[in-house]
């Protein structure tokens, strides 16, 4: 009795680390980069972004890491950093708050990430996952990101902005 009762605990552990490896196993990043321009004028008024159409290239992703959309069991944003890019010297000065949907169309839009107080003198910030959960939209053909933002100022001149974005992914291998 005594060797079952000292057995107990050490089943447990390597049944639940043996979990948490088969988890790490099957769970890889997919990373996206877009660039995006915003005209002089476009952030003025209304205080919205044009959506922009995403193309998903995660069926090759998928593929190398051994599965496939029908297999993802998790998505989730892990990171999304917007820079500018061009022109070099240009900061975030103009922009109080950012909020970003994703979609598939304008109906089934749900929060992606925001940032509440974007500081000032900064080229680049890192927005907060919302934590949503992204499987529909990562097995999709493509989604659109729509962007809602609060302004501090006008925006000058034309500038071309990049976003990084990384995503989670857990699903069942082949």
């Amino acid at each position: 009795m005594k060797k079952i009762l000292f057995l107990l605990p050490l089943l447990g552990f390597l049944i639940f680390s043996g979990c948490k490896k088969i988890n790490e196993l099957l769970t890889f990043e997919i990373s996206d980069s877009q660039n995006i321009k915003i005209p002089a004028s476009g952030l003025v008024t209304p205080p919205f972004v044009s959506p922009i159409a995403v193309p998903v290239r995660s069926e090759e992703n998928f593929k190398n890491n051994n599965t496939r959309a029908d297999l993802v069991k998790d998505v989730s944003l892990t990171k999304l950093t917007l820079t500018i890019t061009d022109p070099a010297a240009e900061n975030f000065n103009f922009l109080r708050s950012i909020k970003i949907s994703i979609g598939t169309d304008q109906n089934d839009k749900v929060p992606l990430a925001s940032l509440d107080d974007v500081p000032m003198g900064v080229s680049s910030i890192e927005l907060k996952s919302s934590n949503t959960k992204l499987d529909k939209y990562l097995k999709a053909q493509s989604y659109t990101l729509y962007t809602e933002v609060t302004l501090r100022g006008n925006v000058a001149r034309e500038l071309t902005l990049r976003s990084d974005s990384k995503f989670k992914v857990t699903a069942d291998p082949l």
